[in-house]
């Protein structure tokens, strides 16, 4: 989480009996002194606290972790701002006075620095709060110095925030994004050096909302066998619109560092996982991700309340004093409420213009109805909705208002507890109209307040709610002709049927609360990690000690995939010819007597004669093994020759039909394999052609013949099964003796195999199961991440590497240039 549940203050405590606003008077009519300036960061400043406002159910869900079950919990949080009072009101006049302007001004509220002993002041301060409120929340404050405080959430709110609401701001020269990128990658970073401080083996870290979503992959990379779960509060847009990002990658990287990843919604975590597959070509199902060669799980947990915490606040004397209050207020009248921030994808216009309908169709209705409307501050842009929402209300207002009477109350301010329990208390209705949104608390709260009302809630079918509160009366709120009817519906209502649906409400509201969210996010983490085994970190190739074996073995055997080994996986695979380093140090290699080197490749016999087959020593081995062409001949074998081919006619049929219907796919023929390739495709419709053509041919082809149906990076390759990887490998120690080139009076003394996909883990599962190999001298090296599962003994991250360790060995890389962490002292 990005924030306290508490405020920070220096200088002047804060006045519950709203003393901000009578200082701002004060500032207006020059009453009060603010020529001093801000206090030196230098000074000692007396701090202050008081508790902040919003985000409560994500509180109480902290809370309950500490106070109900065992587990033992810290919130690390950014202080958010540190406010010192008479700069904040300064602020806040100057955005005032430029907002009667019709200008919009950012407040330009100070930092103050605060000295080691003064944020040792603060976390005793924090500490005191929570012991005080009984929360059981410890604290773990992130301190973040240096200009303006709002620099290090502006990205956040000011970028991706707004693309996750669909809303795409106008072209600029990025200079400013540039600046607020930084910011956001340092404030991730502080959050993952506050994280490293107080991590212990065995600990989880749970990550919340779009201010940290590169933290993470962050971590990740810190710690290797962290467990890590993300929860996104926000909605996630469709892979169209998060592709305007121009960090989307970084971003969705950052994510994917997570073990698992919770959305509100089902449509969200589609979404994510369709841009994952889109941007950056991961393979995905509709429940996970697998990224960097690790299994993300995607799962849905629709967030709830404090069910029980809010049917205690709302039953105290305050509430019940404030509520013949506002009732004295509207004698007589259908009271509608709204609450929402002034952000444009809150629906407050949409709210406002359905109402000025409802008035419009129903008249008789305009004197028995008020709307009485509770907004807060928007993120971006407040001055300019401010003054739309005002006109309008102005308008329906004299439109439809009398002297004695105003239809729209608006009151744009923050309300304390008990008057907000109050109003949805003696609510008859209330509208929320959100355009686009996460989960809409409010309506929660609303449900649990009108246990004994049983006022209807009108529901935006845009908010992540609507899918969980299945009887609440959901609304396109673009349709102000529907929803001004259904108000009208709602308010008319019988008692019985409003009974009704707010017995359902109610049931599934105070069932599905936060302790239930909670319950069940951590309950499907612990399944996550018991599933798969997330421990499993393969070390990086420790290059001195493979030299080392190198330089003491004389009978040595060298085997390499190709694609995404010895070259990267690229979209046209006719384009992934071999580098002239790659060229070289096969040459290198394979020139000395001791070594036998061999390429084992999907790739067929005309593409490695053409690029490799210049070098004699080279030995060849084509589609998975069904072809070799042997060190020091020119001839290829066929080890499929007495085999049926038969096969391959109905194979090529099913591939013709799911071709035509997959553009930028294509079928490549080899003659003892023939393989799809979707690579070109769209990512989510290949991938879902690529199951279906998969299981038409498991269901057709490979019950008749005796072949089997390889999944590889973007293609489907049916082959022989006898054949494989993993039985050229034993085949090649097996002969290895035979061999005149190498002299061998034995099989090999030291072994290297490379690979970087499942075709390969053949290779590396048959040469461990070799007991006259050496196995210390034996060495499979997966490409990929650490992350990644596998069997191979180790790991290095892309094909470069990979040519970059072989290169040392002969010369021509420099050995302390590629050295691994290891030290292991060269032979003289």
């Amino acid at each position: 989480m990005n924030l306290l549940p508490y405020e920070l203050y220096t200088d002047v405590p804060p006045d519950p009996t709203n003393v901000f606003s009578t200082a701002l008077d004060e500032i207006k009519h020059g009453d009060l002194d603010t020529s001093g300036g801000a206090p030196s960061p230098s000074a000692a400043l007396p701090l202050f606290i008081r508790h902040r406002r919003g985000t409560s159910a994500l509180f109480s869900g902290q809370s309950f972790l500490e106070t109900g079950t065992k587990w033992e919990t810290v919130l690390v949080a950014w202080t958010g701002e540190i406010i010192n009072y008479e700069s904040r009101i300064a602020a806040e006049v100057a955005a005032a006075t430029a907002a009667n302007e019709n200008k919009h001004v950012t407040p330009d509220i100070d930092n103050f620095g605060l000295s080691p002993s003064e944020q040792q002041n603060a976390e005793d301060l924090l500490k005191e709060a929570a012991a005080e409120r009984n929360s059981g929340c410890t604290i773990a404050p992130v301190f973040l110095h240096g200009g303006q405080q709002s620099r290090w959430s502006a990205y956040a709110e000011q970028v991706i925030w707004p693309l996750l609401h669909y809303i795409v701001g106008e072209p600029s020269d990025g200079m400013e994004e540039k600046k607020w990128w930084i910011d956001y990658v340092k404030f991730n970073e502080a959050f993952a050096d506050k994280i490293c401080e107080i991590y212990k083996p065995g600990d989880i870290v749970w990550v919340h909302d779009y201010h940290l979503l590169l933290l993470p992959q962050i971590l990740r990379q810190r710690l290797p066998k962290v467990y890590i779960a993300t929860f996104l509060h926000a909605p996630f847009p469709s892979s169209e619109y998060f592709r305007y990002l121009t960090k989307r990658r970084e971003l969705l990287e950052g994510m994917l560092g997570s073990n698992m990843i919770g959305f509100q919604a089902y449509s969200y975590s589609r979404h994510f996982i369709s841009a994952c597959t889109r941007v950056l070509g991961f393979e995905s199902t509709s429940s996970s991700v697998d990224a960097f060669g690790a299994h993300v799980a995607i799962e849905v947990f629709p967030i709830g309340i404090d069910a029980a915490r809010v049917q205690r606040d709302m039953d105290t004397q305050t509430v019940r004093d404030n509520m013949v209050a506002i009732r004295d207020l509207y004698p007589g009248k259908k009271i509608i409420v709204g609450r929402d921030r002034l952000d444009s994808v809150r629906g407050v216009m949409q709210k406002l213009r359905a109402f000025e309908m409802f008035c419009q169709m129903y008249p008789e209705m305009v004197e028995k109805v008020v709307l009485i409307q509770i907004t807060s501050a928007a993120y971006a842009n407040a001055a300019k909705m401010e003054r739309k929402v005002s006109e309008l209300i102005a308008h329906i207002n004299g439109t439809y208002g009398m002297l004695h009477f105003t239809p729209v109350q608006h009151y744009p301010q923050q309300i304390a507890r008990d008057e907000y329990f109050a109003l949805l208390r003696v609510a008859d209705l209330a509208v929320i109209t959100s355009v686009r949104d996460g989960m809409n608390t409010t309506s929660l709260e609303y449900v649990v307040c009108q246990r004994d009302s049983h006022g209807p809630v009108i529901l935006s079918e845009f908010t992540g709610t609507a899918g969980n509160l299945s009887d609440a009366i959901v609304v396109n709120p673009w349709d102000s002709v529907g929803v001004a009817k259904t108000i009208y519906d709602c308010i008319t209502m019988s008692e019985d049927k409003k009974a009704e649906l707010e017995k359902k409400l109610f049931q599934h509201v105070t069932t599905h609360t936060v302790q239930a969210w909670v319950s069940q996010f951590l309950g499907k983490l612990i399944e996550v990690l018991t599933s798969y085994d997330h421990s499993h970190v393969t070390p990086v190739l420790d290059r001195p000690l493979m030299f080392a074996k190198y330089k003491s073995a004389k009978r040595r055997l060298f085997m390499f995939d190709y694609d995404g080994t010895l070259t990267p996986i690229v979209k046209d695979p006719a384009a992934a010819v071999p580098h002239v380093r790659v060229i070289d140090t096969l040459e290198k290699l394979s020139s000395d007597p001791a070594n036998q080197v061999w390429i084992i490749s999907g790739r067929d016999q005309k593409f490695l004669e053409t690029y490799l087959g210049g070098n004699p020593r080279l030995g060849l081995s084509a589609e998975h093994g069904c072809f070799i062409r042997p060190i020091g001949e020119n001839k290829w074998k066929n080890l499929t020759e007495t085999f049926d081919m038969s096969w391959q006619k109905d194979v090529i049929d099913i591939f013709n039909y799911y071709t035509e219907r997959t553009q930028g796919s294509f079928i490549e023929r080899k003659r003892a394999a023939v393989t799809w390739h979707y690579r070109r495709a769209d990512p989510e419709y290949g991938a879902f052609q690529a199951r279906e053509c998969q299981n038409h041919l498991e269901n057709t082809v490979t019950s008749k013949y005796d072949v089997e149906v390889m999944a590889g990076k973007a293609n489907l390759e049916v082959r022989p099964r006898f054949v494989n990887k993993g039985e050229i490998a034993k085949r090649l120690v097996a002969e290895y003796a035979a061999n005149p080139e190498t002299h061998a009076t034995g099989g090999p003394d030291f072994v290297l195999c490379m690979g970087d996909d499942s075709t390969d883990e053949d290779m590396f599962r048959a040469l461990h199961k070799v007991d006259s190999l050496d196995q210390g001298a034996t060495f499979t090296v997966t490409i990929g991440p650490s992350s990644k599962m596998t069997t191979a003994t180790w790991h290095m991250l892309d094909s470069f590497e990979a040519v970059a360790a072989v290169g040392a060995m002969v010369g021509t890389v420099d050995l302390k240039a590629v050295a691994g962490s290891a030290v292991v002292e060269e032979e003289s």
